[in-house]
């Protein structure tokens, strides 16, 4: 597949950020305007945004090795970043916070890897939000899923064809929820000249190989389903390696433990994360509406990371699943001997 040279430089970046490491989306932090008990009130009250906080916050995630305090393993330097995506709350940030959110990233970064910042609704906010990303220097952008209704495949050519209209960063596709490509939709929406990949949110092996073996040479796929590393084995075997990670906004030392045994085809450390750890929360986090993200957050308040809570309509978790959470992490976290305080400058 050609693609002009600015956007094959993003691309060759991209395919080696994806060989590289796990693809971060990290949280937002906003102030804590409700009960002042560090984690919000139950109603998801999280305040205006704590740009600040955030930047400590993503210092640290893309900082491995400077962070962590005493025995054991240095937290996994991602492969890419995707600010303000589902994990980042984009649907509850205005435009100003949006491009704060973005430009800090980029800040932070510093071209050490790449940007990808999350757009969405229909094209038209869409493409307002890829302007003031494209201003604040991202280096690509995923397209999330359209807002509310559901779309024949003709209308999902479309709007990623106007979208690609109206910028010159490449686009990521975003399939999950209303969103699902056919293999014919997915050779003419790989035909715009600036769509460069697709991100997987259905967990639909039997569809996504199909996809894959209809895409052109060079198109890019990851793995975006929930606690993506609960199928991380079955994508690879679709020729789907590459896969982002909620767990490395919290935890990066058991996402990189994780990635590191994956890579290396350890059977056993897989298994026993993947029991001990990743099943308890994906079970917990299947219990309530929200909880990908709610309980993400949550899992990074318990690590003493400045994030603050969530925004409505999501809410933080209560007492009980608070308190399941915090075993399940105490437990992820001494099975790759790491302590449970992250140290923020």
């Amino acid at each position: 597949m050609r693609y002009s040279a600015e956007i094959e430089s993003v691309v060759r970046r991209l395919r080696d950020a994806m060989a590289g490491g796990v693809l971060s989306f990290p949280l937002t932090s906003f102030r804590d305007d409700g009960d002042g008990n560090g984690r919000g009130g139950s109603d998801g009250d999280g305040g205006g945004l704590d740009l600040e906080s955030y930047r400590a916050y993503l210092t640290a995630q893309l900082a491995p090795g400077t962070d962590s305090a005493g025995p054991g393993p240095h937290a996994a330097a991602p492969g890419a970043v995707f600010p303000a995506c589902g994990t980042g709350e984009f649907f509850s940030l205005d435009e100003d916070e949006y491009r704060a959110v973005v430009e800090a990233t980029v800040d932070v970064a510093d071209g050490r890897l790449p940007v990808v910042a999350g757009i969405g609704y229909g094209w038209a906010q869409a493409l307002r939000f890829a302007r003031i990303a494209e201003e604040a220097g991202a280096d690509a952008l995923l397209v999330m899923p359209h807002y509310l209704v559901g779309a024949p495949q003709d209308g999902l050519v479309g709007q990623l064809r106007r979208i690609a209209a109206g910028t010159r960063l490449p686009l990521i596709a975003y399939q999950r929820g209303q969103v699902a490509f056919t293999a014919h939709t997915l050779r003419r929406i790989a035909e715009i000249p600036t769509v460069v990949g697709l991100k997987d949110g259905h967990s639909d092996l039997d569809r996504l190989q199909r996809l894959t073996l209809a895409a052109p040479e060079g198109f890019l796929f990851f793995n975006g389903a929930s606690t993506a590393e609960i199928q991380a084995r079955a994508y690879a075997t679709v020729g789907v390696p590459a896969y982002s990670s909620a767990v490395h906004a919290f935890a990066p030392e058991i996402a990189g433990a994780f990635f590191t045994a994956l890579r290396a085809h350890d059977e056993a450390t897989l298994t026993t994360l993947l029991r001990d750890f990743y099943i308890p929360f994906v079970e917990l986090r299947d219990r309530v509406p929200g909880y990908a993200v709610s309980l993400v957050k949550a899992a990074a308040r318990l690590r003493g990371l400045p994030v603050g809570p969530v925004r409505a309509p999501l809410t933080d978790p209560g007492a009980a699943d608070l308190a399941e959470l915090e075993a399940i992490l105490d437990t992820g976290l001494a099975l790759v001997r790491a302590p449970r305080r992250r140290v923020v400058a």
